[in-house]
């Protein structure tokens, strides 16, 4: 079985308060796009996993790794199974490629053994191992509160063409979250959703001013890129990476990499490229 595992976007993003549990209760707007990896899943001798990306570690760490060892944890599934990873989605950037690895890694599961587990248990499984990968089982737009596992499904939203931005190296999601403040002025989630699904919020994320104050060559990103001629410049998740909208074509600033992307709906097999 050959998947594409797509990343995703946080239109925008919204923390409202620090829970008991040390996570932070959150607000956003999710969606995929069609930057992703390619898993090949076949029945093997033994379980394995390999990588295109050698500086990918292959062992427990690596959350394809987990998925399977969760599915099989879950299930009475035991047929060894191989997994190979094409990776393409860029690491440390806050575009949740290894979320969509779990939940594509999951769903392939439950397609090859015929378990027929319901997507809201696979849903609530793909949760204890990441908040964003819950996600990648709704439409593809979605809006998404909690810790990020309570997922909303959304119409699919307007195709737009658009551009993701990365410096190199990545920020610590938990160091970002410890120098994040709270937005106590946005407590109501069902109010959010209304400005969600209007597009009042596209571009806002909360996580950003703690992210500049550790990396203040992220600011400067953002400049780079606002002066560049993008409308709509935006970190993704706690970054580094940007999501730019605007008539702006082939993108250019030193040490930066982009990519050319757009907005993906999930079919009826999972998430196809287009």
């Amino acid at each position: 079985m050959k998947l594409f595992s797509p990343s995703k976007l946080n239109l925008f993003f919204r923390v409202l308060s620090k829970r008991e549990d040390g996570f932070h209760e959150i607000a956003s707007l999710m969606q995929a796009i069609t930057l992703g990896d390619t898993l090949l899943f076949e029945e093997s001798e033994k379980d394995c996993l390999t990588c295109t990306d050698p500086k990918i570690p292959t062992d427990n760490r690596n959350f394809i790794h987990r998925a399977r060892a969760l599915f099989r944890t879950k299930t009475d599934f035991k047929t060894p199974i191989a997994i190979h990873a094409e990776k393409r989605i860029p690491a440390e950037g806050g575009f949740g490629g290894g979320s969509g690895n779990i939940a594509t890694t999951l769903w392939a599961l439950n397609q090859m053994s015929g378990k027929g587990v319901n997507e809201a248990t696979l849903r609530q499984w793909a949760g204890e191992l990441s908040s964003d990968a819950p996600f990648f089982f709704s439409t593809g737009t979605a809006y998404t509160t909690g810790r990020g596992e309570k997922v909303f499904s959304l119409p699919p939203l307007e195709k737009k063409t658009l551009y993701l931005a990365k410096p190199e190296g990545g920020l610590s999601t938990p160091l970002v979250y410890r120098h994040c403040e709270p937005n106590v002025n946005d407590i109501d989630p069902k109010r959010l959703l209304g400005h969600a699904i209007a597009g009042d919020l596209e571009g806002i994320n909360d996580l950003e001013y703690a992210a500049f104050a550790l990396r203040p060559d992220l600011w400067e990103l953002k400049e780079g890129l606002i002066n560049l001629g993008f409308e709509t410049v935006a970190m993704t998740g706690s970054g580094t990476g940007f999501y730019c909208l605007g008539s702006v074509e082939n993108p250019s600033l030193p040490g930066i990499q982009f990519w050319k992307t757009s907005y993906l709906s999930r079919g009826e097999k999972w998430y196809e490229p287009s």
